[in-house]
Order: C-alpha cells, then sequence, then structure tokens
C-alpha cells in the first residue's frame, strides 16, 4: 500500500512538471499587442494558444494586421504582428515546423514555392514588428511587460543591396541593413539602439 501511495505521488509530480501554463487569452492578446503600433492595436487580429498548445484565434481584426502571442514552448518572450500579406509566408512557415521540419528544409521549401508562385509574397515590402523580453520581465497574469525590445522587419524576397542602397550588415546601432540580401529571404532589419 505504501509503495502504491508513493508512485501514485510520484506520476503526480511528473505530470505537474511537464505541464505548461498557457495564460489567458486576455493575457496573451495584451503581451502580443505590444508588438502592435497603437494606431492599429484595436483591430488587430490575434492569434494565440488554447490549452492544448495549439494555435488558435483568439480574436478577430478588421485592419489586415495579424498578432501573434507568446509560444508557451519558449523560454522567454517573443510576440510578433506583421501586415496580413505576409500571413501566407508566416503560415506556411508554421505548417512546415509543426510537420518536423527543420530550419534548413522550411527555408529550402519555401524558396522552391515562391519561385515557382505558389506562395504569394508582397510585391512591396510588408511589415512585420517584433517585441522581446525575458521571462522575469513578463506577468503572466495580467500579460504586462517590464522591460522588452523592439525590431522592425521589412520583407520583400530578393532584395539587393545596390535596389535598397542599404548595408548588407549590420552597421551603427538602430541602422537599417539588409539581411539575407538577393535571396526569397531578403528582409530590411531596423533594430533601435538599446538605452545605455
Amino acid at each position: 500500500m505504501r509503495n502504491l501511495l508513493l508512485f501514485s505521488v510520484l506520476i503526480s509530480f511528473s505530470s505537474a512538471i511537464g505541464q505548461t501554463t498557457i495564460p489567458s487569452a486576455e493575457s496573451q492578446i495584451k503581451t502580443a499587442l505590444y508588438a502592435c503600433p497603437e494606431m492599429y492595436q484595436e483591430g488587430a487580429k490575434v492569434l494565440g494558444y488554447n490549452q492544448k498548445e495549439e494555435l488558435v484565434t483568439l480574436r478577430e481584426g478588421n485592419n489586415g494586421i495579424i498578432c501573434i502571442a507568446n509560444s508557451p514552448k519558449r523560454n522567454g518572450v517573443s510576440v510578433s504582428c506583421y501586415s496580413d500579406k505576409l500571413e501566407a509566408f508566416m503560415a506556411r512557415g508554421r505548417e512546415l515546423a509543426a510537420s518536423g521540419k527543420n530550419e534548413v528544409e522550411k527555408r529550402d521549401l519555401r524558396k522552391e514555392e515562391i519561385d515557382a508562385g505558389t506562395l504569394v509574397m508582397p510585391k512591396e515590402p510588408a511589415v512585420a514588428y517584433i517585441v522581446t523580453a525575458t521571462k522575469e520581465d513578463h506577468d503572466i497574469e495580467s500579460g504586462e511587460l517590464k522591460h522588452s525590445k523592439m525590431r522592425y522587419v521589412l520583407y520583400k524576397p530578393y532584395m539587393s543591396g545596390a535596389e535598397t542602397g542599404l548595408p548588407t550588415k549590420p552597421g551603427a546601432p538602430g541602422m537599417p541593413w539588409l539581411m539575407d540580401a538577393d535571396t526569397h529571404r531578403s528582409h530590411i532589419m531596423i533594430t533601435p539602439a538599446s538605452e545605455n
């Protein structure tokens, strides 16, 4: 009987360790909207996670901005909002990751699809806003972030340094630069300088 009781306690303990806390929909929405410009927050669509850790729509939107809440599997916080013109690209990446593809496989498959015209990308640069923070700076109950860092990314395939006039390597803090130039993944990175 004593062994059975000990075994039950161990099973309960190991189950509790394996569980992930999923914040409420309200908390997830609040955290996700840190990445959204204020003028778009009210009408932004927000995707987040249910108690089974499935990505679901937490709030419908009407202004062409989509925000994604923090993944419960992430150690720390990373939320993003982006133009709905990027949704096909973003959704395909999530779909490939869910099927077990690694980063290289995802990159190669999306390149093939973009080049074939089956994965449609915007003709003009489309923006994504990304906010990151440490786990300690995130209040999981309220969704508030104490401190965070912002990054802006403008996506358009096959942009070149010559076309944009941007450097293809990071320069001075806060200076825009073109990452993955001349590829299907080309994007302009703008990371505001951290406060000293």
